[in-house]
């Protein structure tokens, strides 16, 4: 029977974390996982940080939602801190407070998942950011549109995009990367309208571009996550027009967008490894405590130009290896 790509995923993540199991850490440690929120992914990413100390043992940990709130998790690693806590590893809410984070966190060692820091500056020793290059996830929803648009013979382009939550570093990166592969595909791409902000919600999303399907001019829809991807399916659908008219991209490949793949009304995602992150992330906190490098026990590596941040890979998911990425 063929695995899927998450289930050997997650397979890979409890290999890696075993692979370091077996030495006792120097020290038993306490930390603190601090979430922006809890939707499918991330709190799928908050299991792969729970369950990979789990496995390794000799780790106290603790989960907090800030409920998208920067001011709580602010609190929450003021209290990790006050408790005497180790390690804190971050799911920003706002990306422009991760020195106030790094400030907060004392003497713990901090560990960005998922969503960096604007200022990277701020990385160091004893600060890291563990993620998916969101310049290569929006890269890949370019070189499919150009790809999809050349093969009919189409370079003048039109495109609605729904954005996630401004200021936030992977908002910006999905949505430059995402055109600029559009533009070096060989596209002469035009705003069908000005971007839709739906901060990666799907009802926003749906509300928001609902208006403009029956009144604008459009030759494909772009979204932030699959999340708004499929807010804009259901909008369509709700109009009595075809999703599959059109390619609608999103980015996360969570279990509905992989549906929406197989049933024809999403043209392709891309899959971001959630368990990979939060086990990355936690294997980072730890070898910072053990001294060893951030990435040791694990297949992941450091930026070539940041040795502080560590790359967990993104892969496009289309409709002929979607099968492959089924939970």
């Amino acid at each position: 029977m063929k695995m899927s790509k998450r289930v050997l995923a997650c397979l890979a993540a409890s290999a890696m974390v075993f692979g370091v199991a077996a030495p006792a850490l120097a020290d038993d440690y306490k930390m603190t996982v601090i979430m922006s929120s809890r939707d499918e992914f991330l709190s799928t990413l908050e299991k792969g940080a729970t369950d990979a100390a789990a496995e390794i043992g000799g780790i106290e940990i603790s989960t907090q939602d800030a409920n998208n709130d920067p001011a709580k998790v602010l609190q929450f690693i003021e209290a990790a801190a006050n408790a005497g806590e180790d390690a804190v590893i971050i799911n920003l809410v706002d990306a422009e407070t991760g020195a106030e984070c790094v400030e907060a966190a004392g003497d713990m060692k901090v560990v960005f998942v998922n969503r960096c820091p604007s200022d990277t500056s701020i990385l160091n020793e004893n600060v890291v950011y563990v993620g998916s290059n969101e310049m290569t996830s929006g890269g890949f929803q370019g070189d499919f549109l150009a790809d999809y648009f050349n093969e009919k013979g189409q370079t003048d382009v039109k495109y609605i995009l729904l954005q996630g939550t401004l200021g936030l570093v992977h908002t910006t990166q999905r949505t430059e990367s995402v055109l600029q592969h559009m533009k070096d595909g060989g596209l002469n791409i035009e705003e069908a309208a000005a971007p839709l902000v739906a901060d990666y919600d799907r009802a926003t999303a749906q509300e928001m571009i609902a208006p403009l399907l029956t009144t604008t001019e459009y030759d494909c829809i772009i979204a932030n996550n699959d999340a708004m991807a499929l807010g804009a399916v259901e909008a369509m659908l709700d109009a009595d027009l075809d999703p599959a008219s059109i390619p609608i991209v999103g980015i996360d490949a969570t279990a509905d967008g992989i549906q929406a793949i197989k049933d024809g009304t999403l043209a392709m995602t891309v899959f971001q490894d959630p368990v990979g992150q939060g086990m990355g992330a936690l294997m980072a906190a730890v070898n910072m405590l053990e001294g060893k490098e951030f990435t040791e026990g694990t297949s992941f590596s450091a930026d070539e130009e940041n040795p502080y941040i560590v790359w967990v890979p993104f892969e496009p998911v289309y409709p002929d290896n979607v099968a492959d990425y089924e939970k």
